[in-house]
């Protein structure tokens, strides 16, 4: 709840073997420094922090900022889209690029691996999602249907279905067999900016649907929506009935959400919150956490808690 403090570090040259001499403006100092490693503390709050070194850098596959990237469920690819325009695919090992990825007209904005690792699915400005084959490059299908930029994608268990939501304020449902969009399974009116797909806790009714389901439908039983809006709201869709389950209101747009569990899911805020919700009652939040103004861009879950990225 305290003004962000900042500061400066400024390297005065190397020591003998090979360690940086560090110095830091007011109010921090400096502690111990290796080749891997700079702790930082400031004695006025009594915080510190060590800042890491990356053990490996890949700097020659995209010229400008990274806006998205996933990584193939064995390891062993890596898919990310850039400022620069282009979309790759290339090795996690060495960061060899393998396949450019072209068909969006103007910026891709979001990209991930099917669960096989064979197959890629984008979304771009162009209010296109597309499917590219990872073994030879080619764009196997295009799904058009959207009115604006596409923000976010999600897939549905094996990827039959998959889902994307858009700045024109719906989230979609497609079959990727053939090529057509099942619904529409929300319209918010307003910039839909992420979007989130789990099993939902037993409890938690779910509606059910006006009409009966298409074949065509795989893996939507049971299952829910987050979408993350714009307008400071965070929605709870049934993805088989299509009906609202919640909605909650945060303290500034949302930019992105997941699951931690069937019960559990986290939301991040432009204005740098954090909020950890229960499916089966999201009067209030579980927590909010703070730690800085800087918007959340994205959230992960991993191991027992969660990876979140900041804007700063």
């Amino acid at each position: 709840g305290k003004p962000t403090l900042y500061g400066s570090l400024t390297r005065r040259g190397l020591s003998t073997d090979g360690v940086p001499d560090i110095t830091a403006s007011e109010g921090f100092v400096v502690g111990e420094v290796t080749k891997k490693s700079i702790l930082i503390s400031c004695p006025h709050e009594n915080v510190s922090t060590k800042f890491l070194a990356p053990y490996t850098t890949f700097s020659r596959i995209h010229q400008k900022s990274i806006t998205c990237l996933d990584i193939s469920s064995g390891g062993g690819l890596g898919v990310s889209t850039s400022t620069d325009g282009t979309m790759k695919i290339w090795q996690a090992a060495n960061g060899e690029i393998r396949r450019l990825l072209e068909g969006h007209v103007y910026d891709v904005n979001c990209c991930r691996f099917f669960p096989s690792g064979l197959v890629v699915l984008s979304g771009g400005m162009d209010a296109q999602l597309k499917i590219w084959s990872a073994e030879d490059a080619s764009c196997v299908v295009t799904f058009k249907g959207h009115k604006g930029g596409i923000l976010d994608t999600a897939i549905v268990e094996r990827g039959r279905n998959v889902l994307s939501c858009s700045r024109d304020g719906t989230a979609r449902l497609w079959d990727c067999g053939k090529s057509a969009c099942l619904g529409v399974i929300a319209d918010c009116g307003s910039p839909v900016n992420g979007i989130a797909v789990g099993t939902a806790d037993d409890s938690v009714n779910l509606g059910t649907p006006e009409n009966p389901p298409s074949e065509r439908e795989i893996g939507t039983e049971g299952k829910i929506l987050l979408l993350a809006r714009e307008d400071k709201k965070l929605q709870g869709v049934g993805l088989q009935s299509r009906q609202p389950v919640f909605l909650f209101v945060g303290s500034d747009a949302f930019n992105c959400c997941t699951f931690l569990s069937s019960t559990y899911f986290l939301a991040g805020t432009q204005d740098g919150n954090i909020y950890q919700l229960d499916v089966r009652n999201t009067n209030a939040p579980i927590q909010v956490i703070h730690r800085s103004g800087a918007p959340v861009l994205s959230l992960l879950p991993y191991r027992d808690g969660f990876i979140a990225s900041q804007g700063n």
